[in-house]
């Protein structure tokens, strides 16, 4: 998988499916992780990347809220540990995602970070620190590199017609 880079949206501890994918709205898209900074569903970018705390994607098994960010153009959340159901459904919708100890304390809101997952190291390039990530296992990386489990199901699919 190439470097990514990107734009660091810093987030703390315990951010919940709730605040990352909001029921009883309409537009969801325009309410993503607004409870928590406004600013965000307004100016986040293609390419840009969350770090946070502990326990990120905690709460309930809402399966929209990895696929929300994925729409709006995150390329990567690395936090310090993940709820783990957000964590399989990111992987499985081919969103990278890994987890870095003190990740959390070594980046501002702006800073530029650069991610990469097979050497499991994380740079924030503004000040030049970098981090030993948790690598991920082949298999996640995998499932990663083909951009989720839909597309590998649909390659087995396409190899069991063509036999």
């Amino acid at each position: 998988m190439d470097i990514i880079k990107g734009k660091v949206w810093k987030f703390d501890d315990d951010v919940d499916t709730d605040a990352i994918s909001p029921s009883g709205t309409t537009e969801v898209k325009k309410h993503v992780l607004e409870v928590i900074n406004p600013h965000f569903p307004l100016e986040v970018k293609t390419g840009d990347i969350i770090v946070a705390g502990s326990n990120f994607g905690c709460g309930s098994s809402r399966e929209t809220a990895p696929s929300l960010l994925k729409s709006l153009g995150i390329s990567a959340i690395i936090a310090e540990s993940f709820g783990r159901i957000f964590f399989r459904n990111a992987v499985a919708i081919g969103l990278p995602i890994i987890t870095c100890p003190n990740v959390s304390n070594c980046f501002l809101d702006g800073n530029q970070l650069e991610l990469d997952i097979d050497s499991a190291k994380v740079t924030n390039i503004d000040s030049g620190k970098t981090l030993d990530a948790q690598p991920l296992p082949y298999e996640m990386r995998d499932i990663l590199y083909k951009g989720g489990i839909m597309p590998i199901l649909k390659e087995i699919a396409n190899i069991n017609t063509a036999s």
